[in-house]
């Protein structure tokens, strides 16, 4: 393969893991409060959680579009502090990836901590553990198999996003090019043959990511 189609591999990949690791920590936080708390409102967060897998992806990327614009509030808020641009380059791309992959990631997280047994950790809080310390000892390390799943889920997921990419960062070779846009620019060209080549490395990349969720989800913990 060409070293053009090897640098949209890597920055896929690389957005997508970024994308990931940004929504790593709120996503495991967010799910550990769905499965442990209840309060009023809780069904209306879960809902706007999943938005993002019912609602097309261009009308999500529309959404982004207006916030991350330069009159949108956190395009304007960015520009003013930090003096970046967000529409139209990698970082769009980054925040797209994580914002339709974070559902995923959030009903994964909340499965696998529903899956502890709430007498585990009420038997160390009765043995003077305090929340943080039962949280690390005891909560996290029997829901991180099913966490790791989740984040490789998400990861997935961000490798093939399309649609609400191409409405924040558009197609610009050597910036926001990733392999399901450039899929996409290939066809439009009538270069399907070079198409059908990233449609193999794509499937490739979320085939191996997919089976490694699903062998750590079915996995038993000793």
């Amino acid at each position: 393969m060409s070293f053009e189609v090897w640098q949209v591999a890597w920055f896929t990949t690389w957005v997508a893991a970024t994308g990931t690791l940004l929504i790593l920590p709120p996503g495991v936080a967010l799910g550990w409060v769905l499965a442990r708390k209840d309060w009023p409102g809780k069904t209306v967060v879960e809902t706007l959680v999943a938005l993002p897998l019912v609602m097309p992806p261009v009308a999500t990327g529309l959404v982004l579009l207006k916030l991350l614009g330069r009159r949108g509030l956190l395009g304007r808020w960015m520009e003013a502090i930090f003096g970046v641009d967000l529409v139209f380059t990698w970082r769009a791309v980054v925040i797209a990836t994580a914002v339709m992959s974070f559902p995923l990631l959030v009903r994964t997280a909340r499965l696998a901590f529903e899956g502890v047994d709430p007498r585990l950790e009420q038997v160390a809080r009765t043995l003077g553990a305090g929340p943080w310390r039962v949280f690390w000892t005891i909560t996290l390390p029997l829901a991180v198999r099913g966490l790791v799943a989740g984040a490789v889920l998400a990861f997935a997921r961000a490798l093939g996003e399309f649609g609400a990419t191409i409405m924040v960062a558009g197609f610009i070779p050597g910036r926001t090019a990733t392999l399901s846009l450039s899929i996409y620019h290939l066809v439009q060209l009538s270069r399907e043959d070079e198409a059908w080549g990233l449609l193999v490395l794509s499937a490739a990349l979320a085939f191996g990511a997919l089976w490694l969720s699903e062998v750590l989800l079915r996995k038993k913990t000793p």
